[in-house]
């Protein structure tokens, strides 16, 4: 008797669309709604991420939450309404966990993913708290995406000399311009239609190049801790720092540039 054909299950990349659908669902409604539910988002994304990092640093689960619990600190103080909100007490918070966690534990490596956490994480929330939050917001995340996918997407379809054939070797040269390029038209169209600011807009293509070296990093600590994702909590992305390696960079020089005194003919 011949067995029956097993039933087939959704390829790899049916779950990343749907998964990414999801995804950028999730985290618009946090956008829009603001507040305490998209500091509460940030935080819950910020404790996975740490976990990753920690796991990718092969340390124990008892260190792991120790590094998490740390973080824990400074988060709940850049809670906005009842906590501080992101600020430099939030900022001085980070560094002093991280201190904390390379003096306890005395693993540098795992300090600093206090940081490469926390600030992306400080910064999305300090952008969210500006005039014009939902569009500043919804640009720096939003140009990670049009990256990704313009990245995906021409490196499919021209190939051509890899980017970084050591660290990842899917990554293409072509991949790298059709990411900054389709970021850039995603800007340009919020600048016309949303009144993104123009040095904004013209900042962009830079920050589309910081999402991929990002991405690079991301694959470079998954090529020393011999893994192919850095979790799988999310079907068909792998962990939360394999889609969010490329904001962690963006974040911080975003928040930067919006913050910084703004030209009046800009």
């Amino acid at each position: 008797m011949t067995a029956a054909p097993k039933a087939a299950g959704p390829s790899n990349l049916t779950l990343r669309i749907l998964s990414g659908v999801v995804l950028i669902t999730v985290a618009m409604a946090g956008v829009v709604l603001g507040g305490i539910p998209f500091w509460l988002l940030c935080v819950v994304l910020g404790l996975f991420m740490m976990a990753e990092w920690s796991d990718l640093h092969g340390v124990r689960p008892q260190t792991r939450r120790l590094a998490q619990y740390a973080l824990s600190v400074p988060l709940a103080i850049m809670m906005p309404v009842v906590g501080a909100g992101a600020g430099f007490l939030s900022l001085g918070l980070l560094v002093g966990a991280a201190f904390f966690v390379v003096i306890v534990t005395r693993l540098p490596g795992l300090a600093r993913g206090i940081l490469y956490v926390g600030l992306p994480i400080m910064a999305l929330l300090l952008i969210r708290h500006q005039h014009e939050g939902v569009v500043l917001t919804l640009w720096a995340l939003a140009l990670v995406w049009a990256c990704d996918i313009g990245a995906y997407a021409a490196g499919r379809l021209i190939g051509g000399p890899k980017l970084a054939p050591a660290i990842s070797p899917n990554k293409t040269w072509a991949g790298l311009a059709g990411g900054v390029a389709t970021a850039s038209l995603f800007a340009a169209a919020m600048h016309l239609h949303y009144g993104l600011p123009l040095r904004l807009t013209l900042a962009t293509p830079f920050l589309a190049v910081l999402a991929q070296a990002g991405d690079l990093y991301e694959s470079w600590l998954k090529r020393q801790a011999g893994v192919k994702d850095s979790g799988t909590l999310l079907p068909g992305h792998g962990g939360v720092l394999d889609r969010l390696d490329g904001l962690v960079p963006v974040a911080p020089v975003a928040a930067l540039l919006i913050l910084l005194p703004k030209v009046y003919w800009w």
